[in-house]
């Protein structure tokens, strides 16, 4: 992004609120290393035998899809659908005739006619939303990204064990066929040790466009409601919708809105159970000037300790990276594993001749059917640990980045020091903007390394205080997480 805009953002949005947002961070039951599951058990509930009534909160975009499978579902109904923009339900109500609308999700969530909700809101609204449906009694099924910032993710962690509800997050690779076999014969060890997973989000995306001034909400929308935990400020860009996700007040750029699913088959193949221990990235939004602040060029190198991440966003035009733009690549030391899509999965030799495939698809939201319908936790295939570790894992991912400071591309060809993996995503990175006519000259924001405490969920160290900054936010009244 531009550097002024950064900065901006910065001073207006979190300066105020850096030494609240470090107190509220809370530490976790369980350690770094230990199994995600473990860190609190949650006893089965009785069988159902009715259908689960649903209620669907935000129906403009992805909600559509939770209406349609759970209107086809035999162990389901949609009873009710909510939105805070009444212009954008007339889809979901065509499909649900009989559903009750609601503009405000809070009496969705009172309404004792619903078990479950789902929550298809931008991210701003995820962990808030679920966590008061937990509080209400209901089972949740919550779209990726599970929070919005570290501390609420941990927030919702605490309020599923303490209700005892079920809770899936929206990650649907792990209900996938080719991709459960797929893991399961990496860690195996059929390749050999793990060196590095390399999680790819080459996502075209273009500007959004810029505009002079505060623009006008749309008309049917209670842009109070649709604000909620966020900040309340003028809407500065042409779309309300969509385009949330390149705000950081509402959004988490690419890395948390497509690329939480790819941090989440990466973690899942090196068996990372907690959050990486340092975490550095560079980037920038380049290529064109808009109303964005998240970074549409970014790469970020996670440390586990005997693990390591690498997250490589692309915006501009790119071709693929051993046969993926959207996928995850896991170099070993006999050969490679590419997941580029969730149901077929490649595994290649060193040579790069393919020696074994993986395919069969999958069915998520009837995976959260099944577990509520049983009552076997141990049925779900994605709990909101497991949920909460991977979104958290793309904050941090973000976080060093928007402290970093800029320097030019052509400064240095190891900005990352010995990591030789994280330098060689760098050296691509390099090449790629070159190709889309960006100069040598022009700069991007290389952040710090920033220690992290897995267990405490806290940075610590150098540049702690600045980095614990972007751990939480400060809640308006009426949507605070607690």
């Amino acid at each position: 992004m531009g550097n002024v805009t950064r900065r901006e953002f910065l001073e207006d949005s979190l300066a105020v609120t850096g030494a609240a947002a470090a107190a509220c961070v809370v530490p976790s039951t369980g350690g770094p290393r230990g199994s995600a599951q473990a860190e609190f058990s949650l006893p089965d509930l009785e069988p159902r035998d009715e259908p689960v009534r649903v209620g669907v909160i935000g129906v403009r975009g992805r909600g559509r899809a939770h209406v349609g499978a759970f209107k086809k579902s035999k162990d389901s109904e949609v009873v009710a659908i909510c939105d805070a923009d009444e212009a954008v339900i007339g889809g979901a109500m065509k499909a649900v005739p009989n559903a009750k609308y609601h503009k405000d999700l809070r009496t969705l969530i009172e309404d004792p006619n619903v078990d479950a909700i789902t929550v298809a809101t931008p991210n701003h609204w995820h962990s808030l939303a679920t966590i008061w449906a937990l509080q209400a009694g209901k089972h949740v099924y919550v779209e990726k990204p599970l929070s919005h910032n570290v501390f609420e993710g941990r927030k919702l962690v605490e309020a599923s064990a303490k209700s005892g509800r079920f809770v899936q997050h929206g990650t649907q690779a792990r209900s996938h066929q080719a991709t459960r076999e797929a893991i399961a014969w990496l860690q195996a060890g059929n390749l050999g040790k793990i060196k590095v997973a390399r999680a790819l989000c080459y996502k075209r995306r273009g500007s959004i466009g810029k505009v002079n001034g505060p623009q006008k909400i749309p008309e049917n929308c209670d842009y109070d409601l649709w604000t909620g935990p966020a900040d309340l400020v003028p809407l500065r860009r042409k779309s309300l919708h969509y385009d949330w996700h390149w705000d950081f007040n509402t959004g988490n750029g690419d890395i948390g809105n497509q690329g939480v699913h790819q941090m989440d088959i990466a973690r899942w193949g090196l068996g990372c159970s907690g959050l990486p221990d340092r975490v550095i990235s560079c980037g920038g939004r380049l290529g064109y000037d808009d109303d964005g602040n998240t970074p549409n060029t970014l790469v970020t190198s996670m440390d586990y300790g005997d693990q390591k991440l690498i997250f490589e966003v692309r915006g501009l035009p790119t071709p693929a990276f051993k046969g993926a733009k959207i996928g995850v690549v896991f170099h070993c030391e006999n050969g490679y594993l590419v997941i580029g899509s969730y149901s077929k999965c490649s595994a290649f030799d060193n040579d790069g001749k393919e020696i074994q495939t993986f395919r069969g698809g999958g069915n998520h939201f009837q995976n959260f059917l099944d577990a509520v319908m049983s009552g076997k936790h141990a049925k779900l295939t994605t709990g909101a640990l497991e949920g909460h570790l991977s979104a958290a894992a793309c904050h941090l991912g973000n976080i060093p980045y928007c402290i970093g400071a800029t320097q030019k591309l052509s400064q240095s060809d190891t900005p990352f020091g010995s990591d030789d993996d994280a330098n060689e995503s760098f050296a691509r990175f390099r090449q790629h903007l070159v190709k889309n006519k960006i100069l040598l000259t022009d700069g991007f924001d290389l952040g710090p390394m920033l220690q992290f405490d897995s267990k405490a969920e806290t940075f610590v160290g150098e540049n702690a205080q600045l980095g614990n900054m972007f751990l939480s936010r400060n809640y308006r009244d009426r949507f605070v997480v607690s």
